[in-house]
């Protein structure tokens, strides 16, 4: 028994040690792979080059905000009206390794119950494409309206109910000096200015429901294309500056009005747009990095002298970085 417990024993460790060293090749093999893939990129490293650590750790604090602006003719008179919904703050953390990465984010308003909204940010930022998709489903609405013959009335909170999916992606043709990773990433490093021509493309679609005097429902699908223009401005060692707008054309567009189950479309008025800017400053010494970055969203429908409709989405972000673990 003695001696059948002792193979058995030594049998178990034998497996342990196998599964170890199979374990360890394993993780050397991906990491030897990750790191072929992070430095093989085709780049001029005169103007971009990669971070010289395999670990970024990025604590975040991000801000985001919307406005929807409308404008036209009711009854035979003017009218306007604003509705901003409350700000939104997030606490978040972020950890990537040779490029690939993962955050977590916390909303301390929504956790002690004062935000009861829902919004989603995802965006990728890679050297030759790059996307944002940002979902918001918002009910804390506040505005006024107006019209010529009523003052102004303040709109409560809670009478406006919207859902809202903005899509943004682009294509970047001068890759190879231009990086929009360096100013939203950090994934890279730009090194000397440069900049680079864009082909963008566009959605907005949106569900608002309004709850007032009358049933009102406004549904929203917009796909549009263009182009812009990025660059990047390194005005001094350590500091990188960003700015690009990315003006898209609305060519496809299917909107609609229901007032109490009266449904009325409304005809696409050209030019209908879509604009997506963004700007960035960063700072970095040694291993640190510290900047501000940020996403702003201008969607325009429709015209003044029937129902012109503007909606506005910006996000702000502040964050600090440490670079760890030399290649």
């Amino acid at each position: 028994m003695n001696r059948l417990n002792t193979l058995t024993l030594l049998l178990i460790a034998f497996c342990c040690q196998a599964t170890d060293l199979s374990a360890e090749n394993f993780f050397r093999r991906l990491d030897n792979m990750l790191t072929q893939r992070y430095d093989n990129g085709k780049i001029d490293t005169l103007y971009v080059t990669r971070p010289h650590t395999k670990w970024t750790i990025l604590p975040r604090i991000n801000v985001s905000g919307s406005t929807i602006k409308t404008k036209g003719i009711e009854y035979g008179k003017n009218f306007k009206s604003e509705m901003e919904a409350s700000r939104k703050a997030t606490i978040s953390v972020g950890v990537s390794y040779l490029g690939f990465g993962l955050s977590f984010a916390l909303n301390p308003a929504k956790m002690v119950g004062k935000y009861r909204d829902f919004e989603v940010n995802f965006n990728s930022y890679g050297r030759k494409f790059g996307f944002d998709i940002i979902y918001q489903n918002a009910k804390n609405f506040k505005g006024w309206y107006e019209r010529d013959d009523i003052n102004r009335v303040e709109m409560p909170d809670g009478m406006l109910s919207v859902q809202t999916l903005n899509l943004n992606a682009f294509y970047v043709f001068n890759n190879r000096r231009f990086s929009y990773p360096a100013a939203f990433s950090q994934s890279y490093i730009q090194r000397r200015s440069a900049g680079s021509f864009l082909l963008a493309a566009s959605g907005m679609f949106q569900r608002v429901l309004l709850d007032w005097d009358t049933d009102l429902k406004l549904r929203m699908n917009n796909i549009g294309i263009g182009a812009g223009y990025g660059y990047n401005i390194v005005p001094g060692h350590g500091w990188l500056l960003h700015v690009s707008a990315l003006p898209t054309i609305i060519v496809y567009s299917s909107t609609s009005l229901t007032i109490n189950n009266i449904r009325t479309p409304i005809h696409y008025n050209f030019p209908e747009v879509i604009i997506t800017g963004r700007a960035a400053a960063i700072h970095q010494w040694s291993n640190k990095f510290a900047g501000l970055s940020m996403v702003f969203t201008y969607t325009a429908n429709g015209k003044d002298d029937n129902l012109a409709i503007h909606n506005i989405k910006w996000r702000l972000r502040m964050f600090f970085g440490i670079r760890l673990g030399k290649r």
